[in-house]
């Protein structure tokens, strides 16, 4: 077969057909290939129609065989034991300078084990995150790539063109090298750990305001798009004012009450892919508090336990007071979610910069939260000045101290204090929000209760202590004796 494709893409699922029709859409013909030659098929049929450049390919070896040299290939498979199954078997077809991508949610640590098989190969491997779902895969996600600098380099300028694009005239693609090995994955992990506190913590001030305001959902909804037009925009906080609005359209439920919400219809018991446990891992692994995210992770679990949690409700009924009603201003409300939500992307940021010291990444920390102002899932209008943060101050420790953020801190957290004390009093659980406030109130507390814990060590275990005015010496007190 003549090499005639610009690129690969396996897998022709929903992800996998979309990114290849983006590429395509680029100026680029692109090989398709999956393991059901039916899948495939199906693919060709809608895209005959509209003329697209694809080489359609039954057999794995006539699909390396269509694409030019060096081969970029993308896998967009199951991560796990399907991207293993798959770099198996293209593994022995490949030359020395090809580069095979996985663009799945694969594990870093997966990640890690790929890049040295491959050199063993003397193929190059890149672990690129993609993020944006469908949507974003067809008409610009938000891409990090990570692994051989030199191999990535040779990927962007397909990923720059696909990529979503904002900034000035929109020229600014959400795409940059994350740094060596498994970065590309790590970074994604982030941003979905990331992901999982800032939905979370809408959800919390969604449930202020509908259950403890006992604003009906459209009022809600409305709430979320004035909002979107302010210092919250973004697509979570957009979509959950388009979402909040959407009338009930089963006809037993119309029957009964025509004007009915489907929130009021949707089981309390959120799912989860594990990214989020895998970035909570991590945290513990690498020794960085990321407690929105693990609160948002917890949050999930605890859903899931709807069962229990309704027969613990009602065996606690007469004797757990609740308020039916709270009182806060929807200003309120809306500076507590901003508080919160900078601790959160604070905790993820520190997590990346920590992980690329230690796995030695190199990563440019200030070039990540650039990447993800367009195409992915938590792109919003805050990020702008965490990118400016960054410039301003390229060692930033942490965005709550920076010059960026330090005055919004103190803006926004006196409301933060005052919708978790109303909620908590109120009997309405708010762990994200919470988390953060505890974040943001110990990691700006200049002396922490930590010297009884360090007492308390030395008593019981004999494992030393340090004095203030002598850093770095350890020594022990005989406490009972």
């Amino acid at each position: 077969m003549t090499a005639t494709a610009d690129a690969g893409v396996i897998g022709m699922a929903v992800m996998g057909r979309n990114l290849a029709k983006n590429i395509e859409s680029r100026g680029n013909t692109v090989a398709l290939y999956n393991r059901t030659w039916a899948v495939t098929q199906e693919v060709m049929q809608w895209e005959h129609a509209q003329g697209a450049r694809f080489v359609p390919c039954k057999e794995l070896k006539d699909f390396v065989a269509a694409i030019k040299r060096p081969r970029r290939i993308i896998i967009m498979v199951q991560a796990g034991k399907g991207t293993d199954a798959v770099i198996e078997q293209i593994a022995p077809l490949l030359e020395e300078g090809d580069i095979l991508v996985d663009g799945g949610n694969a594990h870093w640590a997966d990640t890690d084990r790929r890049n040295a098989l491959a050199k063993q190969w003397k193929f190059h491997f890149v672990g690129m995150g993609v993020s944006g779902g469908e949507e974003g895969a067809r008409i610009g996600p938000s891409i990090m790539p990570g692994g051989d600098r030199a191999a990535v380099d040779k990927l962007m300028p397909i990923l720059t063109a696909i990529s979503a694009k904002v900034g000035k005239d929109n020229q600014e693609p959400c795409v940059t090298w994350c740094g060596e090995g498994s970065a590309g994955h790590f970074v994604k992990m982030v941003h979905n750990g990331i992901e999982y506190a800032d939905m979370q913590m809408i959800a919390e001030v969604y449930d202020l305001l509908h259950r403890g305001l006992q604003m009906p959902h459209d009022q809600c909804a409305q709430t979320f798009r004035t909002w979107n037009e302010g210092e919250l925009g973004s697509f979570l906080i957009e979509l959950t004012g388009i979402i909040a609005d959407r009338k009930d359209s089963d006809p037993k439920t119309l029957a009964k009450d025509p004007d009915a919400f489907l929130f009021d219809a949707i089981r309390d018991s959120a799912g989860q892919k594990g990214t989020g446990k895998w970035t909570t891992v991590a945290a513990l692994e690498v020794g960085v508090p990321i407690p929105s995210i693990t609160a948002a992770v917890d949050a999930r679990l605890i859903s899931s336990l709807q069962k229990e949690r309704l027969v613990a409700a009602k065996a606690t009924k007469k004797l757990i007071k609740r308020k039916k009603r709270i009182k806060l201003a929807i200003d309120e409300l809306a500076n507590a979610l901003y508080s919160a939500k900078i601790a959160a992307y604070a905790q993820g940021m520190c997590l990346i910069k920590a992980a690329s010291e230690q796995h030695k990444y190199h990563t440019d920390i200030g070039s990540i939260p650039a990447i993800w102002r367009g195409g992915c899932i938590i792109r919003a209008v805050f990020l702008d000045r965490i990118t400016t943060a960054f410039k301003k101050q390229p060692d930033l420790a942490n965005l709550v101290a920076s010059e960026e953020f330090v005055g919004e801190v103190a803006r926004t957290l006196p409301a933060l204090r005052k919708v978790i004390a109303t909620a908590s009093l109120a009997g309405i659980p708010v762990p994200a929000l919470s988390a953060s406030l505890a974040y943001m109130e110990s990691y700006t507390t200049a002396r922490l209760p930590a010297y009884v814990i360090q007492a308390q060590r030395d008593a019981f275990g004999s494992h030393t202590y340090e004095r203030l005015k002598k850093p770095g010496t350890f020594i022990h007190t005989e406490w009972l004796g």
